[in-house]
């Protein structure tokens, strides 16, 4: 008897007090930076639609640090955690969807394309915080809600190079423009899934001809930055049409992209280009 005692308590041990894995679509799970007041978590509750009862994470400041530290300066991540966030885990096949407010550096682009990288599929995400922040904490938030929601284990490895595509596209943004990074982080990552690269050197023309397509001049400096990114990536065996799957609200800036005045240039200059080609052609056999 004593035996099947210890035996069942053992059991209970191994078994998680809440079965997160049970969790269905429309379930939401908030995180909450551990520095907010009371006032302002009952607000921010409030401004992200929590249900009663929803289930709330806390993210500290030192979590912040372990995965930004390596990426941008200590004095940017601060001392307080007050970014937050809410994630909504959606049916098979919708994607990812980010909303924000009072977020200022990091677009919204820029958060799917690093969630997406990261393994997180198919949630609407609501990122927030009571004053006007650069967003680069928040992705440690989503993340861990993410994990206990879907009852999935994202490697720490998967997550350090998340948070390093969101900072360095963001700065990548200060220089070009945000949605000129964000179209080309989303234009990459589409031709890696069509033909992924082996090599260093193939992840450098992948780039190289992404920008082109997208008529984004890099300094070499900036194609460093990013070929040394998507190398690095590129060994964590990253499922990259997964990653394109997730992307659709990202490719819409893209299209949006393309059909600006400044895309439609480069394309009436591609058009342009074609003709003349046809004409010299044409004159050749003439």
């Amino acid at each position: 008897m004593k035996k099947w005692l210890i035996l069942t308590l053992l059991l209970c041990l191994l078994v998680p007090i809440k079965a997160f894995a049970d969790a269905a679509v429309g379930d939401m799970t908030v995180t909450l930076g551990q520095n907010l007041t009371e006032e302002q978590k009952k607000m921010l509750l409030s401004e992200m639609n929590a249900p009663e009862g929803v289930d709330i994470l806390t993210v500290t400041n030192d979590e912040e640090h372990q995965y930004l530290g390596d990426y941008i300066s200590k004095r940017l991540i601060g001392t307080k955690a007050i970014s937050s966030s809410a994630i909504t885990l959606e049916k098979s096949g919708t994607g990812l969807k980010v909303e924000s407010k009072n977020i200022n550096w990091v677009s919204e682009e820029m958060y799917i394309n690093a969630l997406a990288t990261a393994g997180v599929k198919d949630a609407s995400i609501y990122v927030t915080a009571p004053i006007p922040v650069s967003g680069t904490a928040a992705l440690t938030g989503i993340i861990k809600a993410y994990e206990v929601s879907s009852d999935k284990v994202i490697p720490e490895d998967v997550k350090q190079a998340a948070n390093e595509e969101m900072v360095k596209t963001a700065e990548l943004g200060d220089e070009v423009g945000a949605d000129k990074a964000a179209a080309l982080m989303t234009k990459i990552k589409e031709n890696m899934a069509d033909n992924p690269p082996q090599t260093e050197a193939e992840v450098r023309d992948v780039i190289e001809s992404s920008a082109k397509d997208l008529n984004i001049t890099l300094t070499e400096e900036q194609i460093q930055s990013l070929v040394d990114l998507f190398n690095k990536l590129k060994d964590l065996n990253i499922d990259w049409n997964q990653v394109g799957n997730q992307l659709d609200k990202a490719k819409e800036k893209l299209t949006t992209f393309l059909g600006s005045e400044e895309g439609q240039s480069f394309l009436d200059k591609l058009k342009e280009f074609f003709v003349s080609l046809i004409d010299a052609i044409k004159s050749f056999f003439s």
